[in-house]
């Protein structure tokens, strides 16, 4: 998950005269052009490595430098007056820092940005907010917050896909009496709570934001199922939901250890490296006893951005020329098991087929996690109540820790 920035960076950033630009010249001696590009994905590495490998032998003159890392990096190199050519990040708070900041890249005018699905620029032109106009980002791939299943032992218990909330907890009742463990949590990373946020937008509502920043709602008010929902989740874990991390639980699951993994797409690769027979499938959290179909969390997972004062534009423009082909894109979202968000470009995996419908007909939201106050920093708070398990006290928190954050 990704980190907060906050808006104390932000205002020393500008202080340090941000619009200067990067003062390193970054041209080589032999007269190659070397273009810093930060990536925040772990899981991207060697995609990325493979791509530009690609790139570097179409354009011999340009050699880039990729640091993948936490976004201290984003945030030390704002300080410092020296951010990277090219950045590939989510589409998060950060994302929207940079915009209302000024030192991004407008895509506004370029004809990229009509080869994208209108839904991801929306998002992350909410995250930037009204204030300013522009497009700083073109996002890349998108992510989904589906439930993750074996299919194989699926098929074994002859399970169906449940389509409302007592469905579900009736499965993983049926999982749970067959000696299997139903659900693989790897809460000793706060951020894998997850499926709050499918909880928080089906259930307190996609505008819950809104809402509360106009004084309308409370947690206390709104979110009392969806707290109760996870602790009930939570029943249906192993012995040691707060003990295993995110690595290891990926590695877990791929074994067999459970039937269902609570995390994003982007955990496939990782299972399916660690085990390549394993069959999976995916629907979305049926988080009320409503018919029709739950709404999908997917959220802009990358985007690409430049520096607005690299001293190299017309390379790093070329750099993004190439990602945002067709082909390039379909090798990034083959790899990665990401959701396209640029036309023409498909998510074929059979896995995918079950929130295709979701996909399809725009029965979509943006995380609502990304409209949280900069720094509040919600999913440390959720892993302290699924520990403690006092309802009254989390909820007074959240709702606590946001209004600290706004009225600063």
């Amino acid at each position: 998950m990704l980190k907060k920035l906050t808006v104390g960076i932000i205002t020393v950033a500008l202080g340090a005269s941000l619009l200067a630009g990067c003062s390193n010249d970054k041209g080589n001696a032999d007269g190659k052009v070397t273009l810093e590009l930060y990536n925040n994905k772990q899981e991207s590495i060697e995609t990325y490595k493979g791509l530009i490998k690609e790139f570097e032998s179409q354009n011999p003159n340009i050699e880039i430098k990729m640091e993948t890392g936490p976004e201290t990096i984003i945030t030390t190199g704002l300080t410092k007056n020296d951010l990277p050519d090219l950045m590939s990040i989510g589409g998060s708070p950060l994302y929207g820092e940079l915009g209302r900041a000024g030192v991004l890249y407008d895509f506004s005018d370029t004809d990229m940005l009509k080869k994208i699905n209108s839904t991801y620029v929306d998002m992350i032109g909410d995250l930037v907010g009204p204030e300013k106009d522009g497009v700083y980002g073109l996002p890349y791939a998108a992510n989904a917050i589906p439930v993750i299943y074996n299919k194989t032992k699926f098929e074994e218990l002859g399970l169906k896909v449940p389509k409302t909330w007592d469905e579900f907890i009736a499965t993983l009742e049926k999982v749970k009496a067959s000696g299997e463990t139903p659900i693989y949590f790897t809460l000793k990373d706060s951020w894998t709570a997850l499926q709050w946020y499918t909880l928080e937008a089906n259930i307190a509502g996609k505008d819950f934001a809104e809402k509360k920043n106009a004084g309308k709602t409370t947690f206390v008010e709104s979110h009392d199922q969806v707290a109760d929902k996870m602790l009930t989740l939570l029943k249906y874990g192993h012995k040691d939901n707060f003990g295993v991390g995110y690595g290891d639980g990926n590695n877990a699951f791929a074994n067999g250890e459970s039937v269902f993994y609570l995390q994003g797409n982007w955990a496939i690769p990782a299972i399916e490296k660690a085990n390549p027979n394993i069959k999976l499938g995916v629907f979305p959290l049926p988080a009320t006893n409503k018919s029709d179909q739950s709404t999908l969390i997917s959220s802009v997972d990358v985007l690409l951005a430049m520096n607005k004062s690299t001293e190299h534009k017309d390379e790093a423009m070329k750099f993004i020329k190439f990602m945002m082909d067709e082909e390039v894109s379909q090798k990034y979202i083959d790899e990665q098991k990401a959701l396209p968000t640029i036309k023409g470009v498909l998510q074929q995996d059979p896995s995918f087929e079950g929130i295709k419908e979701n996909l399809e007909s725009g029965n979509i939201v943006g995380s609502p996690e990304y409209k949280y106050p900069v720094g509040m920093a919600p999913a440390n708070i959720i892993q302290e109540f699924l520990i403690e398990k006092d309802k009254k006290v989390f909820l007074k928190k959240m709702d606590k820790e946001w209004e600290k954050i706004s009225n600063r």
